[in-house]
């Protein structure tokens, strides 16, 4: 009998089969990556597996069962760790994942404390440009577990180098957004139009909306008039809405609304001229690199990865967190000549999608899926 050839090393790998472990399924910029992410690893070859930790609001579920991703929605709350852990285990092991993916903290908490205990690499994404104390000091505590460390962004990956300790060696970027050509384009201002601005976000102090509140008020204040009527939209829920409810009455912001969770963000985008976002920390911020892939130009904090992703007065303008007069003076700066802001606009969704191009997305998503590779061979 002869003996059977040996096939090609690449070959006889194992396929992949990852877990991929979220925090929860519900609406905002945690889960609206997904589908775009778990596409790149399937075409590289990989299974993936979506394993959310609790439901929530179950807003980004729609999107990720378009993708076809049927993510396994574990019924629990918030705080039961050790039950959310025992879950997590229990289907991983059912559905025989050789490797685990994790993005946010309680998930990646959750994925190093496991993995190594089920013989299994974890790969960990890291989003936030906050932590809290006790997450960052147990993340760093564990980082040495990571197969793989994954910032979404320049500043984020910078961020985890610094705050958890992770060496370079096992830390790579891969920006977390993907500028869709096909996103509905902003219409210019015409004169005579009302001028209309917008912010998405949850309505939660992290997000600034306090800060645009007094900045308008500011503007009224001290006696700015725009060369035409405002309409500006807050859209998102949150705790925060009826603290920033009053602080817009007692601001007389008559032309200030909120107008609650917004199921057609693009649609929502491409209504404005002007896109605002003023946060007080940020990692990556969907939000505003969408509505810059809108045709829109940005006022925005200098937090997260705006400075880098705003070319200042040729896209848009980026100011001090939490500085009233700052944002004040960008907004009027810019409101002054809202002809400008289509011509800021174009360069905006120009400068997306050359940087932000699909083919580089994908490129970097299959290079960590070879890196992975690379380590069980």
């Amino acid at each position: 009998m002869q003996p059977e050839p040996l096939r090609p090393k690449s070959l006889r790998i194992a396929p992949l089969r990852i877990a991929y472990v979220i925090n929860s399924v519900e609406g905002g910029g945690g889960a609206q990556p997904v589908p775009a992410i778990t596409r790149v690893l399937r075409e590289a070859g990989a299974q993936v597996r979506v394993f959310a930790l609790t439901p929530r609001d179950r807003r980004g579920l729609p999107a990720m069962m378009e993708a076809g991703l049927d993510p396994l929605v574990r019924d629990g709350g918030l705080t039961d760790h050790l039950a959310a852990a025992l879950w997590l285990k229990r289907e991983i092991a059912a559905w025989g994942a050789t490797h685990i993916w994790t993005s946010l903290s309680r998930a990646t908490i959750l994925g190093l404390l496991l993995g190594p205990q089920m013989g299994l690499p974890v790969i960990s994404w890291q989003h936030a440009a906050f932590l809290k104390t006790w997450n960052r000091r147990l993340m760093r505590l564990l980082q040495s577990r990571a197969l793989l460390w994954v910032g979404d962004s320049q500043s984020v990956t910078k961020l985890t180098a610094d705050r958890l300790r992770v060496p370079q060696e096992r830390l790579t970027c891969w920006p977390i957004f993907a500028a869709d050509p096909a996103l509905p384009q902003a219409r210019p201002w015409q004169p005579g139009e009302t001028l209309r601005i917008g912010s998405l976000g949850r309505l939660h102090p992290v997000k600034g909306h306090d800060v645009l509140i007094a900045a308008l008020a500011h503007l009224r204040v001290h006696g700015f008039t725009p060369p035409a009527p405002l309409d500006i939209r807050i859209a998102g829920d949150g705790a925060e809405r009826s603290r920033l409810e009053e602080l817009k009455d007692r601001a007389g912001l008559g032309m200030l609304s909120f107008t609650g969770f917004e199921p057609a963000p693009h649609q929502f985008l491409s209504s404005l001229h002007l896109y605002v976002q003023p946060s007080r920390s940020e990692g990556f911020c969907i939000a505003a690199h969408e509505a810059l892939t809108a045709g829109l130009p940005v006022i925005a904090s200098a937090v997260g990865e705006l400075p880098w992703s705003i070319r200042q007065n040729i896209t848009g303008l980026t100011v001090p967190p939490a500085d009233i007069d700052a944002l004040a003076k960008a907004l009027a700066a810019l409101l002054s000549d809202p002809a400008r802001l289509s011509k800021m606009g174009q360069a905006a969704r120009a400068d997306m999608l050359e940087r932000f191009s699909w083919d580089r997305f994908a490129a970097t998503g299959s290079a960590i899926i070879g890196q992975i590779r690379q380590a069980a061979a």
